[in-house]
């Protein structure tokens, strides 16, 4: 059974073994709550794909002892990453109620694509705590290396804490804005063009943003150059991509200059990376491990 708010999962409460939500933690939190309320029709909740991010802020940090309190009463999370510090530190999530699930490229099976290592740019998008300042600075000492994004959106940067701190019009020369009308057409032709896929992201990120999009990347056979951290450094494996410190500028341009390069390590690791995203499998298979994870952890014993 589909359902989307609190009160259609309390309801529907008494012809449920177990709940899965997928993605929102305030969708689960409210059911906790709403289960706290009502003991009678608890179920036990696996709470999917949940992305949190270190409470920087001052509202962050006065929420944070009711977030902790409510993630308690939820009963297992299934996360597309192994490493738990962050989650542990601020929130209570261990290893005893979170496992990891292998995440999937979302166009795999649902769209058209071509597979190939060649390109025209270094391409950069995303929007989920993506580090684009590191990318310009890094540019900025590739003057002969074409570069490309998507057009900026930053409410979505906002929201999101990418760090995209500069105007428009004060972008490297040799970084150009591409076309885009935001549908997955215009992405898949975005990643088709591109020799280069470059996801840098912040050294704060705590949850694995950004897999999703290697993915794609991956499956449409492009070398791909991401930073350390949660969701790469514990999820791929040596050769999958081309790893280098976060908020480096540096190191992420001595990358980018080796691999453009480089034409048999980049098509290497497009190759290697492309055998990982297809191992992957798509939406049917992630599905399929979620539920295991669900039955595995939650299922009542019969």
């Amino acid at each position: 059974m589909m359902l989307r708010t609190a009160w259609e999962f309390f309801k529907h409460s008494r012809e449920a073994d177990l709940i899965i939500i997928n993605v929102d933690i305030q969708l689960a939190m409210k059911l906790a709550a709403l289960y706290m309320l009502f003991p009678f029709r608890r179920r036990p909740i696996l709470a999917n794909d949940v992305l949190l991010r270190a409470p920087v802020t001052f509202k962050a940090k006065l929420t944070l002892p009711i977030k902790r309190f409510l993630f308690s009463r939820i009963d297992h999370f299934s996360l597309y990453a192994p490493t738990l510090d962050g989650y542990r530190k601020y929130f209570g999530i261990g290893p005893d109620r979170a496992s990891y699930v292998p995440f999937k490229p979302n166009v795999r099976y649902r769209y058209e694509y071509k597979v190939g290592p060649d390109g025209d740019y270094v391409l950069c998008f995303g929007r989920s705590e993506r580090d684009y300042d590191t990318f310009f600075s890094a540019m900025e000492k590739l003057p002969d290396v074409p570069a490309a994004i998507p057009p900026p959106n930053f409410d979505a940067f906002k929201k999101h804490t990418s760090r995209f701190s500069r105007g428009v019009n004060e972008l490297p020369p040799n970084v150009r804005i591409l076309e885009d009308d935001g549908s997955m057409e215009s992405l898949i032709r975005i990643i088709e063009n591109a020799k280069l896929v470059v996801l840098p992201m912040l050294a704060r990120k705590i949850a694995p943003a950004g897999i999703g999009t290697y993915l794609n990347a991956m499956v449409m056979g492009k070398c791909v150059i991401t930073s350390h951290g949660v969701g790469t450094t514990d999820v791929l494996l040596e050769g999958e991509a081309l790893l280098v410190p976060p908020e480096t500028p540096d190191a992420l341009a001595a990358m980018i200059r080796r691999a453009w390069a480089d034409r048999e390590l980049r098509e290497r690791t497009a190759g290697t990376g492309r055998k990982y995203a297809e191992a992957c499998g798509g939406e049917p298979e992630l599905r399929q491990r979620v539920l295991d994870r669900a039955l595995e952890k939650l299922a009542p014993r019969r």
